[in-house]
């Protein structure tokens, strides 16, 4: 079968939760023997052979610009594949939606993973926010099948626009298992495999003895009120266990500037951390902290779930859901409530160790890559067996294929 993702950023995966998807779904894919085109933004992907691990690349032109980056690209990579067909089309945010007609006209079937409800984030002004607002309609208009990461978002679908959706969820790396396993384990053996590693010296943290946060810096993934509970806990507790923050983000740099000036002495910015470095702070962490209200399943907590650390979400059903009853809930952006959750857990080593096993094995049972990647397979052979389905709104064929 021929497959092309579009809509990210594009692999080699170097940003976000959507590139690290098309990354590893790609990749598993061809190793089944599809061939699999992804499609990328020149100016964001420094790679210059034709594949990736099997994987063709194709990079294309878009315009840097926070509003118009996004579907312009995916417009050009749409036009692309009018020219350069394939069997399926895989596209990634219902923000590059109001384009697909031009796929479906063309006979190409295609699935659009909307990602989370996008319109309800702060960054974006009214333009953004319609745009969102459009592409969810036309996600339901003109797409084969609608996928969902999370029960959240399908049910949305389903009240809001009386659409049915796809379950198919985020998966997590299987990288360095024997290292997560052992952190699970509590036996100590992850830390040889993180020791000698320059980066925690380097950030002037301690494995083991820091609580992570990993997001893009933007106010709806509320990093300020993790800094907020976290100034409020007593200097003891902070200079044991400092703070750190992984992520930036390309257009929030007063945002990201406020963060600084309120952040105690204890909080560490990391800034961007891809692959070997991510994987090392995720595997050194004591505590993890999901922060962010919107969108569905965020990639980062499957990634920490599945590299055992103890796990504190925000309580919105879209992190309630994901982490079930393996991990620690805090009112919904109550940053008081989250300094006791953290005060807690800092004097409970029992806790933790208890957390870290449970968030394991629900990762393991519920998120793997393998199986998500199986889940995408039997959707792709089914579009490409009705190539001119009904939309998406109508289909009385869509299916939840979500692990429970």
């Amino acid at each position: 079968m021929r497959i092309a993702i579009c809509g990210t950023r594009g692999i080699p995966a170097c940003y976000g939760g959507f590139e690290t998807f098309a990354e590893e779904l790609s990749i598993r894919l061809v190793k089944r023997g599809h061939e699999v085109r992804v499609y990328g933004r020149k100016h964001v992907i420094d790679y210059d052979e034709p594949t990736y691990q099997g994987v063709e690349i194709c990079l294309l032109p878009a315009p840097r610009h926070k509003y118009f980056e996004t579907p312009v690209h995916s417009l050009i990579s749409f036009f692309h594949l009018l020219f350069h067909r394939v069997d399926v089309v895989l596209v990634c945010n219902a923000a590059n939606s109001p384009f697909v007609w031009l796929l479906r006209l063309a006979g190409l079937p295609v699935a659009v993973n909307v990602d989370g409800i996008e319109r309800r984030r702060a960054k974006w002004n009214f333009v953004g926010r319609l745009w969102y607002w459009l592409g969810e309609r036309c996600s339901v208009w003109f797409a084969t099948r609608i996928v969902a990461d999370a029960d959240v978002i399908a049910e949305y679908y389903r009240e809001q626009y009386g659409a049915d959706s796809s379950v198919i969820r985020y998966g997590y790396s299987l990288t360095a298992e024997a290292a997560a396993q052992s952190k699970a384990d509590g036996d100590g053996k992850h830390l040889d495999f993180l020791n000698e590693n320059p980066l925690f010296s380097e950030l002037g943290i301690r494995v083991d003895s820091y609580i992570l946060f990993v997001s893009r810096l933007e106010p709806e993934n509320n990093a300020h009120v993790v800094i907020d509970a976290f100034n409020g806990l007593p200097e003891e507790l902070r200079r044991r266990c400092p703070l750190l923050v992984v992520g930036d983000a390309p257009y929030a740099r007063e945002y990201i500037d406020s963060l600084h000036q309120m952040a105690c002495d204890e909080v560490v910015f990391a800034g961007y951390r891809f692959r070997e470095a991510y994987i090392a702070l995720q595997l050194g962490a004591a505590i993890y902290v999901q922060a962010t209200e919107v969108g569905g399943t965020h990639p980062a907590l499957v990634e920490a779930m599945g590299f055992a650390n103890c796990i504190v979400v925000n309580g919105t059903p879209e992190n309630t859901e994901v982490i079930g009853d393996a991990g620690h809930v805090y009112s919904k952006n109550d940053s008081q409530m989250l300094r006791r959750t953290f005060s807690r857990l800092l004097s409970d080593v029992d806790s933790i160790g208890a957390s870290r096993r449970a968030a394991r094995t629900r990762a393991k049972q519920l998120f793997s890559w393998d199986n998500i990647t199986s889940d995408y397979e039997r959707l792709f052979e089914s579009l490409r067996c009705s190539s001119r389905g009904v939309p998406a709104a109508h289909s009385d064929q869509a299916t939840d294929t979500a692990q429970r």
